[in-house]
């Protein structure tokens, strides 16, 4: 017999748990299924300085724990499994684990699968992210003050991070795999005429190399790199590098179910966060391709619960 709960959260992450905190604390039984990356995105980030509250920063595995517990005091359940196929046809809706391909039934949906940085793929980069690599400008351009850092990409999202990073380090280099840009010409131009960013053209990352400090943790030092053209091959000394070739929300289980844009970011419908199927929610960065940031995911998340309590009480 399958296990039923008035809602399902799919997904964890900071919208994902506060969604379980404020729909628990209503007296709500939730259900948490928190994948394959528990805690999302904030879980391969070292210190988040960003979120109010925590005045000395914090690490965000530690975060993502902190918010876990806070829903489960609340009688949230969490389950470490994967959602692998999802029914919305009829209520109640049924969804089902990897974990012996066990059916969950739930009178509600929230959607907080996230969404996750598309990386390289380059040795070393796994290995340094956190410590020298990241994905996130606004989340860590704050660490490297007055260094010299890399940023990987030719698109708008580059240019972006390009120039937020000249507000903190002193100097920026956009590394691209041609010379021709698909970032627009507005951001492109603004890239090109700060006077704190360089660009090389023709190039790619080929390793991200470091060291092992005294502490044993890692830290970046360099890169290796390979112009595409002469297949010529430098190391470069690098403080930070940032990649910046786009993301890639994780939705795909919801294909040709829930209203999507061409990227794969879900709908919503109007300020909230209903989708098209009715008793069906998203939140977090599985809707947002605009901030993606741990406090708006959050936001997001209590915005959910609130949706679907009051649908739950009008159904």
């Amino acid at each position: 017999m399958s296990q039923h709960f008035k809602i399902v959260i799919i997904g964890s992450g900071p919208a994902g748990f506060t969604a379980a905190l404020y729909a628990s604390r209503a007296g709500l039984s939730v259900a948490v299924f928190e994948g394959r990356q528990p805690g999302g995105q904030l879980t391969i980030t070292t210190e988040v300085e960003n979120y109010p509250g925590y005045e000395h920063g914090i690490m965000g595995p530690e975060m993502m724990d902190i918010f876990r517990k806070q829903a489960q005091r609340f009688g949230a359940q969490c389950f470490f499994e994967y959602i692998e196929k999802v029914d919305f046809s009829e209520r109640p809706f049924k969804v089902t684990s990897d974990r012996d391909n066990k059916v969950y039934t739930a009178d509600a949906v929230i959607v907080a699968t996230g969404a996750s940085a598309k990386l390289l793929g380059a040795p070393g980069e796994e290995h340094y992210m956190g410590y020298g690599v990241s994905a996130c400008a606004t989340c860590d351009g704050f660490f490297f003050k007055n260094q010299h850092v890399y940023v990987v990409g030719g698109g708008d999202t580059a240019m972006e991070e390009a120039n937020y990073l000249t507000k903190h380090a002193a100097r920026v280099t956009v590394i691209h795999r041609s010379e021709e840009f698909r970032a627009s010409k507005i951001m492109l131009e603004r890239a090109k005429s700060n006077p704190k960013i360089d660009f090389l053209y023709n190039t790619k990352v080929l390793e991200y190399c470091g060291e092992k400090l005294p502490t044993g943790v890692p830290k970046l030092t360099s890169l290796r790199l390979q112009n595409s053209k002469t297949n010529e091959e430098t190391t470069v000394p690098a403080d930070g590098v940032f990649v910046a070739i786009g993301h890639q929300p994780n939705t795909y289980l919801f294909n040709g179910l829930l209203e999507m844009d061409n990227v794969g970011y879900i709908q919503t419908i109007g300020k909230g966060t209903h989708t098209n199927i009715s008793g069906v929610f998203a939140c977090g960065d599985a809707q947002d391709s605009v901030y993606r940031q741990a406090i708006t995911a959050a936001g997001s998340g209590c915005m959910a619960a609130i949706d679907a309590e009051r649908w739950l009480e009008g159904h």
